[in-house]
């Protein structure tokens, strides 16, 4: 049964046999509309487990959303706006079967860090980032995510993941007037504790403690084999769909227990409040803000947002695009980052017409879809019809939701982000790397922007500290053999040459060199100028520098510049030739000082 399961969930993405020539797309068209690689295979049973996964998301991303507009500073129905669009999107755009699109815990930081609590800025930004967004994908920038390195996002995330937790904790306690600075808020909290009210603490810790014992039962639950008999086969399933919907079990509960509070008039919680009813209105992005001291122009409020128009669509693209590839690593098939690109901008830029906030793809919510069966981004359909059901008929019922409940869900969904394994891990592997990691953990304390920049910028300096003195492996032979480990780039020539003239040419006597190139790919105009320099130092000396192992395209290179070099296809021909040399050279000094 779980072999011919994933059998059922490879075939969407698996080559069909081609139908007529009258009916199959064509293949540029497929690129960009990949719906029309999977839609004419479609079946029942595809259909049976898109409908299972679509509702288990959509029963997890329904409260989370809600709680994300808290962390983004923005009313709960904000995050309900954001959490239809990227459904409907994707399932035209998207190359990952698995991907959900949505808010997350990071972006709703991010949204905090730079919009000031102001849904007209949350909006322009989601817009302006799908804009940046879409021009990468367009000019073919998504390099540029390269320049981020793991110990930089290792180390955002982890500051992001305390964060928000402590952010939270506030509202677990139902403390009141505690600011959003992190330094601010963790002093405010501990100092408010005398203040805590008993009702939502008790409550916020039973939430944590469901949800920690639903997510253990999750990863203890036996798989389900074909011969499991029916009985325990619908025990296990009861279980399962629990666990998934644990985040909307838990505050379902914890809304009815406060419901049941307040209609006996007793109101022991703090409760998330009116909710606006409906559907958002379909309006054009928020160009200028008008307020009580004046109106706010478009030129005013991008320089508002400063840095997070970078910040956010870049973060945005990596967390999506990393999730894709995950995912798609996992289960065996292949996504197009530019096409996710395409889905991820045009997301925010839709999504800013109906009030959305910036929006990525969520590592939870996709782990549940793919858990949960799905086939092809047909799931996201469902999910994407649910939210927009509960923003019609039940934003009612979510006045009741106790803002406890919801810390609880947040601090349980950013709690894995929270890697304390990493530091040990780069202790290990290369402890340079703790240092990108370290400054940009810290610094994101202070903020977000900064953090990240000072660590991308540590990891760049690195990166042109080794291409500027590379490792080279020197042999003290007769003959010098200097062996450059990686390609020569100009940063890189003044300090090659060095070890060269140092050993070979500074030593007395002076003797020849080889440079064994075997592992260079590549040159630019000034390693070829310092070259010339270095042959011109050795002639001179009447001593030879001799190349092995050259590429073609560094003889290329090499022959286009007019140097004449003395190549070798082995060391030990070089050495030989060399010591040959250096024994005629040695033999002629002889005679002239005899002669003399």
């Amino acid at each position: 049964m779980a072999s011919g399961k994933a059998m059922e969930r490879a075939m969407p993405w698996a080559p069909h046999p081609a139908p007529r020539a009258c009916s199959c797309p064509p293949a540029a068209l497929r690129r960009w509309l990949p719906l029309l690689a999977w839609l004419p295979h479609y079946s029942m049973q595809w259909l049976r487990m898109d409908l299972v996964a679509g509702l288990s998301v959509a029963l997890t991303v329904i409260p989370q959303a809600l709680a994300y507009a808290e962390v983004a500073g923005l009313p709960p129905q904000y995050g309900l706006y954001s959490a239809f669009v990227g459904c409907f999107v994707y399932f035209f755009l998207g190359t990952s079967r698995d991907v959900t699109l949505g808010p997350t815990a990071i972006m709703s930081l991010l949204v905090s860090s730079y919009t000031f609590r102001e849904p007209a800025y949350a909006v322009l930004l989601a817009f302006l980032s799908g804009c940046v967004q879409l021009a990468m994908r367009f000019l073919c920038l998504g390099f540029l995510l390269d320049f981020i390195s793991c110990p930089v996002i290792k180390g955002f995330t982890s500051a992001a993941a305390i964060t928000i937790g402590v952010g939270q904790i506030k509202n677990l306690l139902g403390l009141q007037r505690v600011p959003r600075q992190f330094f601010l808020q963790l002093y405010h909290t501990f100092r408010s504790l005398g203040e805590t009210r008993v009702g939502d603490a008790v409550l916020g810790l039973v939430c944590l403690l469901l949800l920690l014992l639903l997510r253990l039962m999750r990863a203890h639950a036996p798989p389900v084999h074909p011969n499991t008999p029916p009985g325990v086969r619908l025990s296990l399933g009861l279980v399962w769909t629990a666990t998934t919907a644990r985040n909307a079990l838990v505050v379902s509960g914890a809304t009815l227990m406060a419901y049941s509070c307040d209609v006996a008039g007793y109101r022991p919680f703090v409760l998330t409040g009116e909710i606006v009813q409906g559907l958002p209105a379909v309006r054009v992005p928020p160009f200028s803000l008008t307020t009580a001291n004046g109106t706010v122009s478009f030129t005013q409020m991008v320089q508002d947002m400063g840095a997070g128009l970078a910040v956010v669509p870049l973060i945005g693209l990596l967390e999506s695009i990393a999730v894709a590839k995950a995912f798609a690593s996992q289960n065996n098939y292949r996504i197009d980052a530019n096409q996710e690109l395409l889905s991820i901008g045009l997301t925010n830029v839709l999504g800013s017409f109906f009030s959305s906030f910036p929006v990525t793809g969520s590592f939870g919510r996709t782990a549940v879809n793919a858990q949960s069966g799905v086939c092809t981004p047909a799931g996201g359909l469902v999910t994407g019809v649910l939210v927009l059901l509960s923003l019609g008929y039940l934003t009612s019922l979510f006045y009741y939701i106790p803002k406890a409940a919801l810390a609880a869900v947040i601090i349980m969904a950013v709690a894995p982000l929270l890697d304390a394994g990493v530091a040990r891990t780069l202790w290990r592997v290369r402890r340079l790397d703790l240092l990108p990691l370290s400054v940009t953990f810290l610094l994101c304390f202070w903020e977000v922007q900064y953090g990240i920049l000072a660590g991308t910028l540590v990891s760049l300096l690195i990166l042109l500290h080794s291409a500027a003195w590379p490792s080279t492996q020197v042999s003290e032979w007769p003959v010098l053999v200097v062996q450059p480990a990686g390609g020569l780039h100009f940063p890189a020539i003044e300090a090659l040459r060095e070890a060269v003239v140092s050993r070979a040419l500074g030593v007395s006597p002076p003797r020849c060199a080889v440079l064994e190139c075997s592992h260079v790919c590549s040159l630019d105009y000034t390693v070829v100028l310092g070259l010339r320099e270095l042959l011109e130092d050795f002639r001179r000396r009447g001593l030879t520098l001799a190349f092995v192992g050259l590429q073609e395209p560094v003889r290329h290179v090499l022959l286009s510049a007019d140097l004449s070099v003395q190549h070798f296809p082995s060391l030990e021909e070089a050495e030989n030739e060399t010591e040959a040399g250096r024994g005629s050279r040695d033999r002629r000094l002889g005679i002239k000082a005899a002669a003399s």
